[in-house]
């Protein structure tokens, strides 16, 4: 798929979507009225980014020395912030490997940076030397966009399609082999949840954000055009693979990145310009809303990751010029949301 004809499929996607997400800019629901303390003295930037044409989309963050990688929706490129850093250095450059969007990032266990190019698959990295491990790429007919990624403890990652409503899968075993055969492989779907997510218009986003719980058990993944929460069982075999979750004190309708621990499942949801804070019980089955913040200063997030103590969250401000209207953007930042 070109860059314009992604960008029309991201614009006329978030046109419908904002006409009824303007009314919902600067409210907070019961579950957040509990604070005294205003939104936006909550909102800071953690760190810039260095470009003026950024627009970046996902973040991950290496557990092992607390940098985080975040990555540009237009033009490919990664930039990686240390801990305390004010300003983002370039990791790969624009284009680098030929990709032309980063969408999903997550850095493994040992060390390998997953990047999304929505257009052809997922490429893999040694965040230590920046070389390309290997790359998975979408060979299946139709329209599809891989969005987000998320990583179980077994090393295995799981990837959602946008616009095709599948979950792929690479195994520890897959990258293994795609490395001992040139580092190239083709994503295979494992999940296939057409008939279970509700139904919609042709073109239409649906899966997007997905996390995986502690144990890798299961995941969640979200639909954001219904704004349901899926429960994906990952056992081979499971009699109950697949389940909507019980939702209650709201939804998760425009919602992005996910970030799942113990039991707490935060949510970006972009062009609401909100944060929610989830608390999951019954083994995956429940979600209730226990916080949530709306704030125009948070800019479209798109995802968001919980490095140490802090919230950090990515402001994509796609309606400044970006794929979703014209305008001009201030300053590209990733934000830190205190309170949630």
């Amino acid at each position: 798929m070109s860059r314009t004809i992604r960008r029309r499929h991201f614009s006329t996607i978030a046109t419908a979507v904002a006409l009824t997400a303007v009314a919902a800019c600067g409210t907070t629901t019961d579950a957040a009225k509990a604070t005294d303390q205003p939104a936006a003295s909550r909102i800071s930037t953690a760190y810039e980014l260095p470009s003026d044409r950024a627009y970046p989309e996902g973040i991950a963050v290496d557990t092992r020395n607390g940098d985080t990688y975040v990555g540009s929706y237009t033009n490919g490129a990664i930039y990686r912030a240390t801990p305390g850093a004010r300003r983002a250095d370039i990791f790969l450059a624009e284009g680098t490997d030929g990709r032309k969007t980063a969408n999903g990032l997550k850095v493994d266990r040992a060390g390998r940076l997953w990047v999304i190019d929505s257009t052809m698959g997922v490429a893999i990295y040694d965040t230590g030397t920046r070389a390309l491990i290997a790359r998975f790429d979408v060979s299946a007919l139709g329209p599809h966009m891989v969005n987000d990624v998320a990583i179980t403890q077994d090393g295995t990652a799981y990837l959602t399609d946008s616009l095709s409503a599948v979950v792929y899968r690479v195994t520890e075993a897959q990258l293994a082999d795609a490395v001992a055969h040139g580092g190239k492989a083709e994503l295979t779907a494992q999940f296939d949840m057409n008939s279970t997510i509700a139904s919609h218009k042709a073109g239409s986003f649906t899966l997007n954000g997905i996390a995986s719980d502690d144990s890798g058990r299961y995941l969640l993944v979200v639909d954001m055009t219904a704004g349901d929460l899926y429960r994906i069982a990952t056992a081979p075999n499971s009699p109950d693979p697949i389940r909507k979750v019980a939702m209650h004190g709201g939804d998760l309708k425009y919602g992005d990145g996910l970030e799942l621990h113990g039991g707490t499942l935060w949510a970006a949801q972009n062009v609401t310009n909100t944060i929610t804070r989830w608390k999951i019980t019954d083994d995956g089955a429940t979600a209730t809303l226990e916080q949530s913040i709306t704030d125009e200063s948070l800019h479209i997030p798109t995802t968001l990751v919980r490095a140490g103590n802090q919230t950090l969250v990515v402001a994509s401000q796609f309606d400044k010029g970006g794929p979703m209207g014209p305008g001009t953007p201030t300053t590209f930042a990733v934000l830190t949301v205190g309170g949630i």
